[in-house]
């Protein structure tokens, strides 16, 4: 997975939403840290759209606590059907973090560093570094931030776009109402990755739309640019 042009993931807990995610998805954002055991569902997957396995740890949104969950993500980047894996900044930032993730490069499969703040957007100058570190550690920099205001998607989106135009590979979102139309503008200004369940009710962070609306606004916004 090269995320030369936007991505839309379906993001799920369980492969067997895999086929109805087909018409509208790129790829499949699986949630491991959500599913009873992902390895082996993994292992037995026979879908058509590749995999972007995301091991959330708690301190950061997820459900999975520390122990072995590298080590799990790392076996799920083994696998044939995995082209992409999540890995969370601060787990980039330590020495387990970096061997995961240059095993996975080692096998081809792209690394997505990620980093969320669930309260706020950043300032402009703190958004920039946070972005800039992902990107320089992994192939795609991600930053998903808390919006209270549409000045602060205007700053995400600044930044979005000013990484794309010097080569970066971002995927920005800003989380919570205030934020919510960002996921499908984010992408006019160069962002990589887009998320959304295929069931509404699904939703695994504040404000996503359901895939088939998000895939349905991404490509009238694309086909009116």
């Amino acid at each position: 997975m090269n995320f030369d042009s936007f991505v839309l993931c379906a993001s799920t807990a369980s492969l067997d939403d895999e086929p109805a995610a087909r018409d509208d998805a790129d790829a499949v954002e699986f949630r491991m840290d959500l599913a009873d055991d992902p390895i082996e569902a993994l292992e037995s997957y026979d879908g058509e759209l590749p995999i972007l396995a995301t091991n959330r740890a708690e301190w950061e949104g997820g459900e999975a606590s520390d122990r072995g969950r590298l080590d799990a993500l790392d076996e799920a980047a083994k696998l044939d059907a995995v082209e992409a894996i999540d890995l969370e900044l601060d787990s980039v930032r330590t020495d387990k973090g970096q061997q995961v993730a240059a095993a996975a490069r080692d096998r081809d499969v792209s690394v997505v560093v990620s980093a969320h703040d669930f309260e706020r957007t950043p300032s402009p100058a703190d958004l920039r570094k946070v972005l800039e570190e992902a990107a320089a550690f992994g192939d795609v920099g991600k930053l998903a931030v808390t919006a209270h205001s549409r000045e602060d998607v205007l700053v995400l989106l600044a930044a979005t776009q000013e990484f794309d135009a010097r080569g970066e590979r971002v995927a920005t979102m800003a989380m919570g109402e205030a934020g919510r139309h960002s996921r499908a503008v984010a992408p006019l200004y160069g962002s990589r990755i887009g998320y959304a369940p295929v069931d509404p009710e699904d939703a695994t962070a504040p404000g996503q739309y359901d895939l088939a609306t998000l895939r349905e606004l991404v490509e009238q916004l694309e086909s009116n640019d």
